[in-house]
Order: structure tokens, then C-alpha cells, then sequence
């Protein structure tokens, strides 16, 4: 272990550089088991990348954009090969990085999968299958309304708050230091303790993290099945992954599906390549096709508009914790703080995975040019 990186710093410069690799070492973990056997990607051309300069950048290199946005790994797919890939010099490239909210997207997949197996119906109130709900904000909305971000939540998103319900959320994760004989609550108990704000569910998109990390919770518990093994028996063995990852748990071994989940840079690609295949590998259909249609096409454009995030995707939307881009490519993306990113457009049939290790956890610059430079790679290929 790195003996000046702890609880206190792991997220912040530069000690995230190795927190992020190396979070098993600072948190309780639980291991997401990978395929018995896999395939490495074939290599394809994507030469054009290596000498290209991107106008939306300043006419900057590829590389050079990278290294200032505090990447730590790219890996780019076209048509499911692997045409181009970088990493920084501090970077292990087999060892599971912490991708953060790009878990939402990923925790998404595992509900349409029990949805397609009438384990789970969008349309029932979350009080139907977690009754300890009841006299939270989360009593009276449905299961499709925290899919899709519209909770009317009393909750503050502010990463760096030091004090107050963001700091007791993160505390009840695992992931401060605590007082160990005054840790306060266990994530469940926290999530059940958030109340309602004055507005109703379901008419503006408000982005907090709990909604996610009670969609964990409620996926185990109606699956009878931990969240980690859950995700290993029905997505990341049957897609092939090549390494184990991992996903950290509360003191209670809860599973934070909103944020905590490790897995390598190629890992990561595979499972939007999975996606970018309609949730198919080798003509054995993984997750089904309907969920991802709905993902990339429906959601609330009223709810979107009246949001936090138009500003970033002025035409997008935000569905079963999806980004859709709003481009006429139809791209959608899942977004992780600090530069987490995965990229996926159906028309170039492009993958991008990114991991990062930027400074602050929101840096809406950076990923206003990560768009841009997204966008116009695909265009290159």
C-alpha cells in the first residue's frame, strides 16, 4: 500500500493517481468474478488517430489532449477491434481503475435484465419491493422515476462539501475516514432516512447518487442474490471479461452500485461494446434488446430541459441511468467524476472507454471538450 495515500486524500491530487488503481486497498470490497475463458480484441487500423489534429481542441494531438485532461487510459473500439490506445505512465493497464457514476449505467443493465425476467416491473412503486421505503422520499416513486433520475429528493450533489448529508452519505459508504465508535449510519439506513422535497416525481431530472446506490439495494433484494456475484452471473462472465473486478461494499457489505465499481480499461470497453451489439456476444443474447432501445431512445425531454445537465447535452436526455448525446448519430454515454467516461455511437459503431484521475470531481470544461473530441474521433473513423 501506499503509505501516504488513505481515506482522507484517495480522491484528491495526487494521491488519486494510485487510490483510483488501488482502491481495494483503502475500502471493503467485493470481487466481480470474471469469464473462465476469454478473447482478447483483434487489432484494427486506426491509424488516422495517431498523427490527427482535433479542430475542437485547439489543433491539438490526441496525446496531448490526454495528458492535460489527467487521463490515465483510452481505449478506442471500431467494428469491435481495437484500433488505438494510450495510457499514462503511472497507469497499470490490468489493474481494475474505479469508474465511479459510469456504475449507474452499468447497474442499469442488471435491472432491464431482471425486468425482462418479470422480477422486476418499471411501472410498481419502489414501496412494493423495499417496504422499509415507507415515510422516506422514496415511498411514493416509481421504480421507473429513479431509473430515470426524477426522484423529488432533499439531497445536495455537492462532492466537496466537508460537512452535512453529502458528507454523511459518503461516510455511510465507506468511503471517509470515520470515528469508528461514532461512524453514524450504514448506507442502507441512510438512503432510508432521505425525505421529499415539496415538488412531485417525476417532472424534473435531478441527478443524486442515492437514487442509484437504492437501485443496488433493491436489485439484491429482489434477486436474493449479492449485487457483485448478481452482476458476474449475468453480465461480466457471460460478456467474457477478461479480469476480475471488484465493487466496494459498506460495513454492512452493501454494494455501492452507484460509484464503487473497478474493472480494467478493456473490461470496461467489452461491456460497451456488449451494448454498442444490441447486448449480444456471439449470438447469445446477455441483455435484452428491448432494454437497450429503451435506454437509447425514451426518456422525459420536459424533465431533461428542466435539469442541471442541459447545459452539457442541449438536445440529450437522461434514461435507466443513460446519458443519451442528443446527436443525429443517436450516441449515448455513461459519465463517471473525475474523467470516468464510456462512449458508445451506433453509427460509426465506435467504443470509447476512458479513465481519468482529473483533480476535481466536475470539471465542466473538460468534459465539454471530451464531448467535442469524442464526436469528432468518430467522425475520423
Amino acid at each position: 500500500m501506499n503509505s501516504k495515500t488513505n481515506l482522507t486524500n484517495w480522491r484528491t491530487a495526487p494521491y488519486s493517481q494510485w487510490g483510483f488503481q488501488n482502491v481495494r486497498q483503502l475500502i471493503p470490497t467485493a470481487n466481480i468474478q470474471s469469464a473462465k475463458s476469454s478473447q482478447s480484441f483483434n487489432t484494427g487500423d486506426g491509424s488516422v488517430l495517431d498523427s490527427k489534429q482535433f479542430a475542437c481542441a485547439g489543433e491539438q494531438k490526441l496525446e496531448t489532449i490526454l495528458n492535460d485532461s489527467h487521463t490515465d487510459s483510452l481505449l478506442v473500439l471500431h467494428r469491435g477491434k481495437r484500433v488505438w490506445q494510450w495510457q499514462a505512465k503511472h497507469t497499470h493497464i490490468a489493474q481494475p481503475h474505479i469508474v465511479f457514476s459510469v456504475s449507474k449505467s452499468i447497474t442499469a443493465m442488471l435491472a432491464g435484465i431482471l425486468i425482462e425476467q418479470k422480477i422486476l416491473d418499471t411501472t410498481k412503486p419502489i414501496l412494493y419491493y423495499l417496504p422499509e421505503v415507507k415515510g422516506s422520499a422514496y415511498s411514493d416513486c416509481s421504480l421507473q422515476q429513479l431509473l430515470d433520475m426524477q426522484v423529488a429528493l432533499e439531497f445536495d450533489e455537492s462532492y466537496l462539501e466537508p460537512t452535512g448529508v453529502f458528507r454523511r452519505y459518503r461516510d455511510s459508504t465507506g468511503w471517509n475516514s470515520v470515528d469508528q465508535n461514532n461512524p453514524g449510519p450504514d448506507l442502507e439506513t441512510f438512503l432510508y432516512s432521505l425525505k421529499k422535497t415539496d415538488a412531485n416525481h417525476g417532472e424534473v431530472f435531478e441527478y443524486n447518487s442515492p437514487n442509484s446506490d437504492l437501485l443496488g439495494l433493491l436489485i439484491e433484494r429482489v434477486a436474493r442474490v449479492a449485487y457483485a456475484d448478481l452482476l458476474s452471473d449475468l453480465i461480466w462472465q457471460p460478456m467474457g471479461a477478461e479480469t476480475n473486478g471488484y465493487v466496494t461494499v459498506d460495513r454492512m457489505m452493501l454494494a455501492r452500485g452507484a460509484g464503487g465499481i473497478c474493472v480494467t480499461i478493456d473490461d470496461l470497453a467489452r461491456f460497451g461494446q456488449l451494448i454498442l451489439d444490441r447486448g449480444a456476444v456471439s449470438g447469445k443474447q446477455i441483455i435484452p434488446e428491448s432494454w437497450i432501445d429503451d435506454t437509447s431512445t425514451k426518456g422525459s425531454q420536459s424533465a431533461w430541459q428542466k435539469g442541471d445537465f442541459v447545459g452539457l447535452l442541449p438536445k440529450g436526455c437522461y434514461r435507466n441511468q443513460w446519458y443519451q448525446v442528443g446527436d443525429e448519430d443517436h450516441s449515448i454515454m455513461a459519465l463517471g467524476i473525475h474523467g470516468q467516461w464510456l462512449y458508445i455511437n451506433p453509427t460509426s459503431e465506435v467504443v470509447i472507454a476512458k479513465m481519468a484521475s482529473q483533480p476535481e470531481p466536475a470539471d465542466d470544461r473538460l468534459d465539454e471538450q471530451t464531448l467535442r473530441v469524442f464526436s469528432e474521433l468518430c467522425r475520423s473513423l
